[in-house]
């Protein structure tokens, strides 16, 4: 049986790209499924609630801290294979994603390219349905593989049981917790174009001139990213400590949306029409209409400086800062649009 280090009241805020929050009541690093599968065990033993935890750039940790066994991912390893023209690469959950980007687009491999300078591991990646600049994961994802904490056993799952939509999945819908990512399978194309779906980016290419090719839009997303403070690896950015888009761009019913241009008076307003009729709307678009500017702050706690989309925790913040700030931008919306932002992070509590 596999021995486990087990470390009792761990600080969780510097494992947290937000560098807020309480201790872990146990912890224990996972370099290896079996780490995985026997802290599964010990938990369950024990009546004790599991939490995974990755680069931690989409967890909001309660001041209290969690009462639970954290399990801190550090599997790592990338496989590579060919299969029918195109290229499979299968990465650990603990590979840190942007390096996975990086590395494919190097390799002239399509598929990733315009979800550059997200932070994160690999193994929230299918959790989240991680997308941006016209990409989602969902679009390459073959399939995951996991440990099912109710049966107890490692499964592979098909994408087409992981459930995927608009920044979920049913990892994170149907069953949160079931499931622990071990690794993930995406299925590239050689030599592949890139995606070019978002004008933002290909107004930066225009500007710059040249062929779009994988590298040149790999560098375009993350200038973007870098102006927004949306890359989180800069120690002198003074927006760092954020979990990046704190909220969801929402997604409502047409009518609904006519109602939110109604009452901005402003026929355009920015949106997208959805494959089941819906319409997706700007979530910056909305905080900032509903009076919030950038760099706005309460004490603390405020939106980042460069994106409304993102709130940073500065010297001295809280976990209950930022919430109850969270709930100001919320509150703020519901009243001017109708509309209730919902949070991207996931809180961990207490229990």
């Amino acid at each position: 049986m596999t021995a486990l280090a087990i470390r009792e009241d761990v600080p969780l805020a510097p494992l947290t790209t937000l560098g807020v929050g309480g201790p872990a009541r146990w912890f224990v690093k996972a370099g290896d499924e079996a780490v995985v599968i026997a802290a599964h065990a010990w938990a369950r033993a024990r009546g004790v609630s599991l939490r995974v935890l990755g680069g931690g750039s989409n967890v909001v940790v309660a001041d209290a801290g969690v009462d639970a066994l954290v399990v801190h991912l550090a599997l790592r390893g990338v496989d590579v294979r060919r299969v029918d023209g195109a290229v499979e690469v299968t990465a650990a959950a603990g590979e840190p994603w942007d390096a996975l980007v990086e590395s494919t687009v190097e390799r002239e491999w399509a598929g990733l390219e315009c979800l550059s300078g997200i932070p994160g591991l690999v193994g929230a990646t299918p959790i989240q349905n991680v997308g941006a600049y016209g990409q989602e994961v969902s679009d390459t994802v073959t399939a995951v593989r996991a440990l099912d904490t109710e049966a107890g056993r490692v499964a592979t799952l098909p994408a087409a049981a992981c459930g995927f939509a608009y920044r979920d999945s049913a990892f994170k819908r149907d069953a949160p917790g079931r499931w622990v990512v071990l690794g993930v399978t995406y299925r590239l194309r050689p030599g592949g174009s890139p995606t070019l779906g978002y004008a933002e980016v290909e107004r930066h290419l225009a500007r710059h001139g040249g062929a779009p090719t994988l590298r040149a839009v790999r560098q375009a997303v993350l200038t973007i990213r870098r102006g927004k403070s949306m890359v989180l690896d800069d120690p002198a950015d003074p927006n760092r400590r954020s979990c990046g888009s704190f909220f969801l761009n929402p997604i409502v019913e047409a009518t609904d949306a006519a109602a939110v241009a109604t009452r901005a008076a402003d026929a355009a307003m920015p949106r997208w029409p959805q494959p089941d009729g819906r319409v997706k709307l700007s979530a910056a678009w909305l905080i900032e209409r509903a009076g919030f500017a950038r760099g706005q702050r309460t004490g603390p706690v405020g939106l980042s400086t460069r994106h409304t989309l993102a709130i940073v925790a500065h010297d001295e913040a809280r976990t209950d800062d930022v919430l109850a700030f969270a709930r100001r931008v919320q509150e703020g919306v519901e009243s001017r649009f109708g509309v209730r932002l919902t949070p991207e992070p996931v809180l961990w509590g207490p229990a």
